[in-house]
Formats: C-alpha cells, sequence, structure tokens
C-alpha cells in the first residue's frame, strides 16, 4: 500500500553555497528495510546517507561497554559525553564512531538490540543525538536519513517524508534471514517477542515516540522487495525535480 498524502513539489530552499536543500527522511519500526533502503536510494541519486539508528546502537554498544544501566541516563549520559558520536565519512556507507572507535558488526549484535529501545527512550539521549543529527543535515543539506522519529521530530519540514511499515512475521523473517547470512544462529520467536517488544517501547515512549508523520508516504513492505521499495521513493524524489 502506497499513502499518497504528500505533494513532492515542496521544499527548494538552499544552503550556503547554493545548493538546494534535499532531505528525504524514512521511518518506521524494526526490520521495515529502512536502512538498506536508504542506502540503496542515496547511492542511486547522489545524496548523503544516515543511519540515525545505527547512532542509537552506538550509544547502546557503549553502555554495554562499561556495564551501565542502561535505564541510568545520569550515568548513560555521562559516558555519553565522554565518547561522542560521530562519523567516519571515509567509507561508503558511512561508519558510526563511538569515542573515535568503530564498533563494526557489534552494532547489530543480539545483545545491543534487547537495550537499544531503552536507551533511546531516555530524553537527554534523545536530545544529544537530534542535535547532532540536525548539525550534520547543516554540512550535508542533500541527504537521506533513516530512524523512527526523522520525519515526525528531526526533520518536520523535510523535503520528501515516507513511513515504511510490515507485519511484525515478515519483519522477523527479515532479520532472521539478515542473522543467518552473518553466520548467526538465531532463534524466530525470540526475534519476533524482541521486535514486538521493541515496537511497544518506541511507540510508547514519551519523547518523539514512533509514529506516522504527518503527511508522511506510506508504503506497506510485506510483499514488495528492498527494489520495488527503491522504485516507490525514488519515483517521488525525481517528481521533485532535484535529482536526474
Amino acid at each position: 500500500m502506497v499513502d499518497d498524502a504528500t505533494d513532492p513539489k515542496t521544499d527548494r530552499r538552499t544552503d550556503a553555497s547554493g545548493s538546494s536543500r534535499l532531505i528525504v527522511t524514512i521511518d518506521g519500526p524494526a526490520g521495515t528495510g529502512k536502512s538498506s533502503v536508504a542506502r540503496v536510494v542515496a547511492d542511486r541519486v547522489g545524496l548523503f546517507v544516515l543511519d540515525t539508528g545505527a547512532m542509537y546502537r552506538g550509544v547502546a554498544w557503549l553502555v554495554l561497554k562499561y556495564g551501565i544501566d542502561p535505564g541510568d541516563e545520569r550515568e548513560v549520559i555521562a559516558t555519553l559525553d565522554a565518547h561522542s558520536i560521530d562519523l567516519d565519512l571515509s567509507h561508503r556507507p558511512v561508519h558510526i564512531l563511538v569515542g573515535g572507535v568503530d564498533p563494526g558488526e557489534a552494532l547489530r549484535s543480539a545483545a545491543v538490540e534487547r537495550i537499544v529501545s531503552t536507551v533511546a527512550a531516555l530524553p537527554q539521549v534523545r536530545t544529544r543525538l537530534v542535535e547532532k543529527q540536525r548539525e550534520i543535515a547543516e554540512r550535508h543539506p542533500r541527504l537521506v536519513t533513516e530512524g523512527r522519529d526523522q520525519g515526525s521530530t528531526v526533520f518536520p519540514d523535510a523535503t520528501l517524508r515516507f513511513y515504511l511499515t510490515a507485519s511484525a512475521g515478515i519483519r522477523a523473517d527479515r532479520r532472521v534471514a539478515q542473522r543467518e547470512r552473518e553466520g548467526q544462529i538465531v532463534d524466530r520467536q525470540e526475534i519476533l517477542a524482541s521486535m514486538e517488544a521493541r515496537d511497544r517501547l518506541d511507540r510508547s515512549r514519551t519523547d518523539a515516540p514512533l509514529v506516522k508523520p504527518d503527511g508522511a508516504i506510506e508504503i506497506d513492505t510485506d510483499h514488495l522487495s528492498l527494489e520495488d521499495v527503491v522504485d516507490r521513493i525514488l519515483d517521488r524524489i525525481r517528481d521533485h525535480g532535484d535529482v536526474s
């Protein structure tokens, strides 16, 4: 299903260099393919890509590394302030650095997955990372950014906003397939339960909960391939007229 609520011929502002600003947000729950779609879309039209989910996983990885209670906001913030989140632009896709260290595939570990929503629900963590995301957009005003609050909170004035959905079972199957490709042994029921618990946490948090942004273009990915989703988003971006 595609909800055509948004008119793509909108934001034509420019940055200081005169380049037309183009911010594309892709939001949705875990397992809808946001990261993969964002990377392919950005590559096809020459945009910078920002994986905000990886930024929150970076904080969760830091919490695990130092044995901090993921719900202890004061300790988490103190550690985050001492080990800032940044980007390594020498890689494509861009790598997340935590205190100058690239955690690599550890960001996708089951241990990180279990606590990332708890960490992401901490208001001061969100404040720090939202500031960083907006700062990045000032430096790279033509980008695709994906997460859970990009079109609703971080960039409510984005040029184009998308919201990806999929049933929990389909999303769990995708996550299982991803982990198996990485050589991990996984339990589908555990993955599904973890994903549903994360959905509840993401939607119920008081600070920037997961919601479909008003006017966002909704794409149900249950029966669509990666290429199908990419094509639908690219059609909208090209309709906007700033890319070929």
